[in-house]
């Protein structure tokens, strides 16, 4: 690809690379806003390649889930503390969630980590099960396996709610 297809291509899907970098960075906004700058620094100035190999938004949210990993190893004890601080914190009046919404985050905080991956790349970002087994490198039938067990245990603690 020439770097103005690129260009091109990271303008298309930027709305949902900014969705799946709040997903890797567990929803902190300014998280997401950093990993996503630097993926992007990481594919315009070579140091990530794209191949050919997959498709394009394929090797993006890859190059997005790798640059996330980075740097929460690389700030996990600040990470840590900031977050024990915020949970404290009552959100703002202007940050209300609907509860449905929030049933649903609860219930995804609820889940292994590679199972809300899976999941979120299939359901909100409208992957196929293969494609997020690229994206997360990982072989299609371990996606799929973390697909079905997300999907009962998600089912499960969304029915546990509404039966409360």
């Amino acid at each position: 690809m020439t770097p103005e297809e690129i260009e091109a291509e990271l303008e298309r899907l930027h709305g949902a690379g900014f969705a799946w970098a709040l997903a890797c960075c567990g929803r902190r906004r300014e998280d997401a806003e950093d990993v996503l700058q630097t993926s992007y620094l990481k594919v315009l100035d070579g140091r990530a390649k794209f191949a050919g190999r997959s498709s394009f938004k394929t090797f993006l949210f890859g190059v997005i889930r790798r640059t996330a990993s980075e740097t929460r190893r690389r700030n996990a004890w600040r990470g840590l503390r900031l977050d024990d601080w915020m949970r404290r914190k009552e959100p703002p009046a202007s940050e209300t969630v609907p509860e449905e919404r929030l049933t649903l985050q609860a219930a995804l905080a609820r889940l292994a980590r590679r199972q809300r991956q899976v999941l979120t790349l299939v359901f909100a970002m409208g992957m196929t099960v293969e494609e997020a087994a690229a994206t997360l490198s990982i072989s299609v039938g371990s996606a799929r396996v973390h697909y079905d067990r997300g999907k009962r245990r998600l089912a499960g603690l969304i029915g546990a709610k509404e039966r409360a």
